[in-house]
C-alpha cells in the first residue's frame, strides 16, 4: 500500500538534518542498526515482521510542496535546506533480517548504509513499523502455541489502535500462524483468509433465536458458526443451534464448516457440556469456537483443563500485546566511513546500564545449527566481511562470561547469514513473499527451535555470541573512553 509517510517522523529527526546539512559533510555515509534489548512478554525469542512496509516507507520517500510548505510555515527552518528536501529521496543500502525469521535481543534487524541526513531521517517511522509489527507477530505466535494446534483467528480491528494498527497487527499475526482474521481491509490486501461468525445483535434483532439461526444457517452453509451465549447457552442457544442443523438436513442444505461459538461464561464448563449435547445429537464433527478475553495464559489453562474447544477468536490480547504493549526497538548509529581512507570507522554508545552499549561497526549475523539435528545452536553477530567456515572447526564464547566456550567441529554444524540486501543504491533489490507464504515459511523456522525455547514461560535462551574480532574492536573502544 504505497503511501509517502516522510512527515511520519519526530521533530528532532529533521531538526539534526538541517544541523548536518549545514554543520557536516551531508554526504557522509554512516550505518545506523535497528534492534531490541529484550524478547517481549519473556517470550524465548522475536518474530521478525514489518519488512515489507519499511520497503514502502524508503521507496516513497519524498517531500511533496504541501509538505515544504508545512515545514517552512514552523519557522524553524531555512530557504536554503528546504529548497535541498525538494529533490530529496533515499540513495543508501540497506540489509535486514527477512520477515517471519525469529530472532534474538541485540541482533540488528535493520541495518542502513547512508548518507548521515537520509539515515538519520527514516529512523522514527522505520522504528514505528519494525516494533509494532514485531511486537503483534511475537504475541500472536505465542497464543498460536498455546492453542496446541488449533486454528486461532485474530479478530481485535475493534480494539485495535487505530486503523494502521489493525490492518497490519492482523498481517503480523497471520505471519506468526493466525488461520485468518476478521478484518476485510486486511484480507483484500494481503490476499489472506477473513473469518467471523455474527453478533448477538443478528439474534436479537428476529424474533427467537432458532428463526436468526436458520436465517444465518441457509445464507452461509459454508461458514456456519452460532453464537450461542445470547440468551442462555445450554438451556436455549446450544439446542436451538442442534435444531438448526437439523432442519437444514431436512431442507437439503449440506453444512460443510459449522459449529458453535462460545463468547461467555465458564468456557472449559459449557464447551464440555455442549460438546455431549452435540455429539449425542450426531454432530461429532461440529466445531465449539471461543472467544472472550482470551489470551495465551487462559488458553493454555484451558487446554489443561481439557475444554472441548478446537478453534480460537482473539482479539484486544492480541492485537494490542496487551500485557506487553510495547516492543523496545532502538536505532543506533555504529560507524562513519572515513573520508581518508574509505574504511567504516566503529561507533559505540556508551551507558551506566551494560545492557544499552552497542555493538559498533559494520556487522551481519550467523546462525549456526547442528547437522545431526537440524536445530539451532547459537547465533553470532560479526563484521560483514567476516567468513564463516563451517568445514572448520569453530569457538563460540559468551561475550560477558568469556570463559564460557563451545567448541564446533568442522563438519558437525553448517551456517546461514541472516542479514540478505533489500536496497542497493536507494533501488530495492528484494522481492517481499507474500503474507502466506511468510506463514509457511515461519512454520518451517519454527522446527528449527528446540522445544524448550518454544515454550511460553521460563524458555531456554539461545545464545547470541560476539566474533572475537568484534569482541576485541568493543573492548578497544570501551578501554579508550575510559582511559585513566
Amino acid at each position: 500500500m504505497a503511501r509517502n509517510l516522510t512527515l511520519l517522523t519526530d521533530l528532532y529527526e529533521l531538526t539534526m538534518m538541517q544541523g548536518y546539512f549545514y554543520e557536516k559533510d551531508r554526504n557522509e555515509s554512516v550505518i545506523f542498526d535497528a534492534f531490541y534489548r529484550t524478547n517481549p512478554d519473556g517470550n524465548g525469542f522475536a518474530v521478525c515482521a514489518g519488512l515489507e512496509q519499511v520497503i514502502d516507507l524508503l521507496n516513497n520517500l519524498r517531500f511533496e510542496e504541501d509538505d515544504i510548505s508545512y515545514l517552512r510555515s514552523t519557522g524553524l527552518f531555512k530557504e536554503e535546506f528546504l529548497a535541498y528536501l525538494a529533490d530529496f529521496k533515499f540513495t543508501g543500502n540497506v540489509y535486514a533480517i527477512p520477515e517471519a525469521t525469529y530472532m534474538f535481543p541485540r541482533e540488528p534487524i535493520v541495518k542502513v548504509i547512508a548518507p548521515i541526513m537520509e539515515a538519520q531521517l527514516v529512523e522514527t517511522a522505520l522504528l514505528n513499523i519494525i516494533n509494532h509489527q514485531c511486537l503483534i507477530a511475537t504475541k500472536a505466535y505465542r497464543i498460536v502455541h498455546a492453542a496446541q494446534g488449533d486454528g486461532v483467528m485474530e479478530f481485535g480491528l475493534r480494539r485495535a489502535q487505530g486503523p494502521d494498527a489493525g490492518i497490519y497487527g492482523a498481517r503480523a499475526a497471520i505471519i506468526a500462524g493466525c488461520v485468518g482474521t476478521s478484518n476485510v481491509l486486511t484480507g483484500q490486501l494481503f490476499d489472506v483468509p477473513v473469518m467471523g461468525t455474527h453478533a448477538h445483535s443478528w439474534i436479537m434483532s428476529f424474533p427467537d433465536e432458532y428463526t436468526a439461526f436458520c436465517s444465518y444457517a441457509r445464507l452461509y452453509p459454508d461458514a456456519c458458526t452460532l453464537l450461542v451465549d445470547t440468551y442462555d447457552t445450554l438451556r436455549s442457544g446450544v439446542p436451538n443451534a442442534i435444531k438448526t442443523f437439523d432442519q437444514m438436513k431436512k431442507e437439503g442444505i449440506k453444512l460443510t464448516s459449522y459449529g458453535i461459538r462460545l463468547d461467555s461464561g465458564d468456557l472449559a464448563y459449557l464447551s464440555k457440556k455442549a460438546r455431549k449435547m452435540l455429539d449425542d445429537a450426531g454432530y461429532t464433527d461440529a466445531k465449539i469456537c471461543a472467544s472472550n478475553d482470551l489470551d495465551e495464559y487462559l488458553i493454555a489453562s484451558l487446554k489443561d483443563q481439557k475444554a472441548a474447544i478446537n478453534s480460537w477468536g482473539v482479539g484486544t490480547n492480541l492485537i494490542t500485546s496487551k500485557d506487553n504493549p510495547s516492543f523496545g526497538g532502538v536505532y543506533k548509529l555504529a560507524a562513519i566511513k572515513s573520508k581518508e581512507t574509505g574504511h567504516f570507522v566503529p561507533k559505540i554508545k556508551l551507558s551506566e546500564n551494560a545492557e544499552k552499549i552497542t555493538n559498533p561497526g559494520n556487522k551481519t549475523i550467523y546462525r549456526f545449527y547442528d547437522n545431526e539435528t537440524g536445530k539451532i545452536i547459537a547465533d553470532l553477530i560479526c563484521f560483514a566481511d567476516e567468513v564463516i567456515d563451517d568445514s572448520k572447526d569453530y569457538v563460540l564464547f559468551d561475550p560477558v562470561e568469556t570463559w564460557k566456550k563451545t567448541r564446533l567441529e568442522g563438519g558437525t554444524y553448517h551456517v546461514k547469514e541472516l542479514m540478505v540486501k533489500v536496497f542497493s543504491h536507494g533501488e530495492c533489490v528484494y522481492k517481499s513473499p507474500t503474507v502466506k507464504e511468510l506463514q509457511k515459511k515461519f512454520k518451517e523456522e519454527l522446527e528449527t527451535l528446540y522445544d524448550e525455547t518454544k515454550r511460553l514461560q521460563n524458555p531456554h535462551r539461545v545464545h547470541v555470541d560476539l566474533s572475537k574480532a568484534l569482541w576485541d574492536t568493543k573492548q578497544k573502544l570501551l578501554d579508550e573512553y575510559h582511559a585513566i
